[in-house]
């Protein structure tokens, strides 16, 4: 259901903080032509915590009318309170989404029985396909694979992505529910490995500012192209490392700033790049042919 380079996208923004419809427009005409496989609206790249509902949903609804079924387009609903995004849940029925994003709980740190619980919650209130995300960098939380063999069960639970970063992890929740679930990689830096390991995909930061480069690496893995895939990654490692130099989405949203995709609007608590990262988010960029027209790489 789910497979090849999905975008976990940014939410433009003017300089107070208003959503930008006009660059929103823009970045999806950019993916869908560059092979991205799918957008994830509302996530951790989108500044999911300072989103009204509002907001996601009208998002959701340009996004939907803009793509016209070119790619997939999936909402993030992640939440600490299980009550709370059942019912989110439920107001996003009939949407014509393609799926939804659901985030471990964050800060109250459930146990894996508590997590089973809240996804069971999440999952049975969906006609949509659930697909987990397991972040513990971000949420302090878990998701082992024991505890994702036993919501692979679950009807509308399709697809998980693991961020662990640890290829290891990936390839254990593959053997487990590879047969059942879409497995993708949440981690640019090792989404080729995994894919190698039998990932579908990955839902990626990096392919905000290289889709074409990002999609063609993951459909030369998918393809076992080991050799290619390696080379096609090669020019997007620096991109994978100075995109984190500070929280996500701040450096990303700077470098499609700096290619004129979008404006520097921020919400905080988060900031603009700090200036002592400015020349490396510029290099990893020029490392990936970026030069003023995002996604499309020399690299042949």
């Amino acid at each position: 259901m789910f497979s090849g380079s999905l975008v976990a996208i940014v939410t433009p923004m003017h300089g107070d903080g208003s959503l930008d419809f006009a660059a929103w427009e823009r970045l999806l005409d950019l993916h869908a032509a560059a092979g991205t496989a799918g957008v994830v609206v509302g996530g951790t790249t989108g500044e999911s915590p300072t989103l009204s509902e509002a907001e996601l949903r009208e998002l959701l609804e340009r996004a939907r009318a803009r793509i016209e079924g070119r790619m997939q387009l999936l909402a993030g609903v992640g939440g600490s309170h299980t009550a709370a995004v059942v019912e989110r849940v439920q107001r996003l029925a009939g949407t014509g989404l393609d799926g939804l994003l659901v985030v471990t709980p964050a800060y109250n740190k459930p146990t894996q029985e508590g997590l089973f619980r809240h996804f069971e919650a999440v999952a049975g209130a969906s006609e949509l396909p659930v697909m987990l995300y397991n972040v513990p960098s971000r949420t302090a939380v878990d998701l082992l694979p024991g505890t994702i063999e036993r919501l692979a069960k679950l009807r509308t639970v399709r697809a998980v992505k693991e961020a662990t970063g640890q290829v290891s992890r990936v390839r254990e929740v593959v053997s487990r529910v590879g047969a059942q679930l879409d497995v993708l990689s949440g981690d640019d830096a090792t989404a080729r490995e995994s894919v190698l390991a039998g990932a579908r995909g990955v839902v990626s930061v990096t392919a905000n500012v290289a889709p074409d480069l990002m999609a063609r690496m993951i459909a030369a893995a998918l393809a076992g192209e080991q050799a290619r895939a390696a080379e096609l990654d090669a020019a997007l490692l620096p991109l994978h490392q100075s995109l984190f130099v500070e929280a996500n989405p701040i450096p990303v949203k700077w470098a499609l700033a700096q290619l004129g995709l979008i404006g520097r609007g921020i919400r905080l608590p988060l900031t603009e790049l700090s200036a002592n990262h400015h020349s490396a988010v510029r290099a990893a960029m020029e490392a990936a042919g970026l030069h003023g027209h995002a996604g499309r790489a020399r690299t042949a």
